[in-house]
């Protein structure tokens, strides 16, 4: 059955890097549009990036632009999410999930859409 998973979070200091994985299995994630989401406790949903299908065009909010990167390695039927220059204020779940279009309607604090399908989410926590 179709499954998205998750995977590459843990403890990192303040200014260090961690790479997410989101792991498709089932169906080919090349043919859709892949967004990354976290929730923190107490906050709001953010939608902090989204890649197209078939032209790979990335599209990121704000937290994200300029430490951020997501990339597809479609032969691993896998979407990535480079996280640079972490800061206590990105701990949260990070998830998954795919996207109907524009990548836009899914950025922001709280994204304009919500996803239906989503991964069961990784935790990334920052602290010194």
């Amino acid at each position: 059955q179709a499954q998205l998973v998750e995977s590459g979070g843990g403890l990192v200091q303040p200014g260090g890097s961690l790479r997410l994985s989101c792991a498709a299995s089932g169906f080919t994630l090349a043919s859709h549009f892949v967004g990354w989401f976290r929730q923190a406790p107490g906050k709001e949903r953010e939608g902090l990036s989204c890649i197209s299908s078939k032209t790979d065009s990335p599209y990121y909010a704000d937290p994200a632009k300029g430490r951020f990167t997501i990339s597809r390695d479609n032969a691993k039927n896998t979407v990535y999410l480079q996280m640079n220059a972490l800061k206590p204020e990105d701990t949260a779940v990070y998830y998954c999930a795919i996207v109907g279009g524009p990548c836009s309607d899914y950025l922001g604090t709280p994204p304009m859409r919500v996803p239906g399908y989503w991964g069961q989410g990784t935790q990334v926590t920052v602290s010194s």
